[in-house]
């Protein structure tokens, strides 16, 4: 893709419009609200700060070197004047500009930014952006649209991968479960919905922020590529699909698992969709005759042998926790996870919450959301049983359903500099409700006792000092960090 090109039309002359003599401009990438955000009770107003990195190594590095400074001059010239010209008319956008930027050879900006992993507070800025070159004032905004929709997405979906981790941290903490089992119990299915193989990958890296539980391939090489993950990032187990089951019969579908656990998958675990026909035909009568055989599998090197059921049907919380409304005494009434503790038992937390026998387990991952996971998990809690019964598959109904408002983020501007003259910019429409009020002139952001602070109207020395650090310049990245960096801070 030619750089040039991700951007919104109304972009393409706004160097134009900016008053003559203009030679500075000061945008920030701030969340603005919360109201529209997919969170639980106890949420503090804070978004999770990540995906900067990965949009300047790819886009601001990548991207631009390859398929712009890197490409014969005339050749990207033709095609940015061809596609404005057809457009929006012969001759209507110039394009000197665009030839000085190719014949300078890098994006002249500077990118101050908060650590990536940092908890960011609501209105507070997480990034600014400023030209360093004083000709290329139109650049900085130019970018709004790419920066945009390359970071947005992120934060949010790390933003509620934590809300589940507090979630699921809460009920074990609750339920005396070991709260080491946490970091694999939210686990991402999200791929096959999301909108594009790179919008998976990306909205995936926000997900392993806080888990290793995933099934996100592509995010593994996003986190490594863009990232410098190592070690444990991204984990799965065995696992079996409908056609699977469907093609084993369903007169043979005791067999089918039987050959899954024994010869295929003799150790470690294996996770078996058990709802093809008969859910509760498989976690009664299938899980009674397999008893035996499940409880004898062979521990693998990490000294796992679980056989986990996974039904992909029907109401969630009813499923795993029972339906009060069925008949007393029947699987339905009692539900998923009493049915196997019948047949397999368990142990008892400090807390005095049933988990059951490490050999078996449950994995849910049909249209969860945080508020279904909170039914889940106060479900099992009021029937006794420990947080750690339960996986949960976090899908496209979660990180899908999704938008930049949810946060409200936005890239504004609050300072230029016209003619040597600094001037402070800001706007406040009396029509709004005050989410769309912005900060004004230079920003300065300060660590706190209640979180991350914001001050404008700073002097360009004040400016200078804060958490805000310089993280791109002159088409180099200045801090190169780590997944595992942004996972300790998010830890913290």
């Amino acid at each position: 893709m030619n750089p040039l090109m991700a951007i919104d039309f109304y972009k393409a002359d706004h160097r134009r419009q900016y008053p003559e003599g203009t030679e500075y401009v000061y945008s920030n990438f701030t969340p603005r609200s919360s109201r529209l955000a997919p969170v639980i009770d106890g949420f503090d107003d804070r978004v999770v700060f990540v995906g900067l990195q990965g949009y300047i190594k790819r886009f601001l590095i990548d991207t631009w070197n390859e398929n712009f400074f890197n490409k014969p001059k005339q050749d990207v010239i033709a095609k940015y004047k061809r596609r404005m010209d057809s457009s929006l008319g012969e001759g209507a956008i110039p394009v000197d500009h665009i030839e000085a930027l190719h014949d300078l050879g890098y994006l002249p900006l500077e990118i101050k930014a908060l650590p990536e992993g940092s908890r960011v507070n609501i209105k507070v800025p997480m990034f600014t952006i400023i030209n360093t070159l004083p000709e290329f004032y139109w650049l900085t905004n130019y970018l709004e649209t790419s920066v945009s929709a390359e970071v947005w997405k992120m934060c949010t979906t790390a933003t509620i991968a934590y809300e589940y981790k507090r979630l699921l941290n809460n009920y074990a903490s609750k339920t005396g479960a070991p709260l080491d089992f946490v970091p694999l119990q939210g686990h991402d299915f999200s791929f096959r919905g999301m909108s594009c193989i790179e919008d998976a990958a990306q909205s995936s890296m926000g997900h392993l922020t806080s888990f290793i539980g995933t099934d996100s391939v592509a995010a593994i090489d996003y986190a490594e590529d863009y990232y410098n993950a190592e070690g444990v990032v991204g984990v799965s187990v065995p696992a079996t699909e409908h056609s699977v089951m469907c093609m084993g019969t369903q007169d043979g579908e005791i067999e089918t698992f039987r050959r899954l656990i024994t010869e295929l998958y003799p150790k470690g675990v294996v996770s078996i969709v058990s709802d093809t026909w008969d859910f509760w035909q498989v976690v009664t009568t299938f899980a009674s005759e397999l008893k035996d055989t499940i409880l004898t599998r062979e521990e693998d090197a990490l000294g796992l042998a679980k056989v986990v059921f996974r039904p992909d049907s029907g109401d969630p919380v009813k499923i795993i926790c029972g339906d009060p409304s069925a008949e007393p005494g029947s699987p339905e009434y009692k539900g998923a996870v009493e049915c196997l503790w019948d047949i397999f038992g368990g142990d008892i937390t400090d807390k005095g919450y049933k988990m059951l026998n490490q050999r078996v387990g449950l994995i849910y991952g049909d249209s969860i959301t945080l508020q279904r996971a909170e039914a889940i998990l106060k479900g099992m809690e009021a029937k006794g049983f420990a947080a750690n019964n339960i996986v949960l598959g976090v899908g496209s109904y979660t990180y899908q359903y999704l938008t930049r408002d949810n946060f409200g983020f936005a890239m504004k501007a609050t300072w230029g500099q016209v003619n040597g003259e600094g001037r402070e910019i800001y706007k406040d429409p009396v029509t709004d409700s005050g989410t769309k009020k912005s900060a004004r002139g230079l920003l300065r952001v300060e660590k706190t006792k209640n979180g991350f602070e914001l001050f404008d109207q700073q002097t360009q020395g004040q400016e200078k000092q804060g958490e805000l650090k310089a993280v791109f310049k002159n088409g180099s990245l200045l801090i190169d960090q780590s997944l595992m960096e942004i996972r300790d801070r998010l830890a913290i």
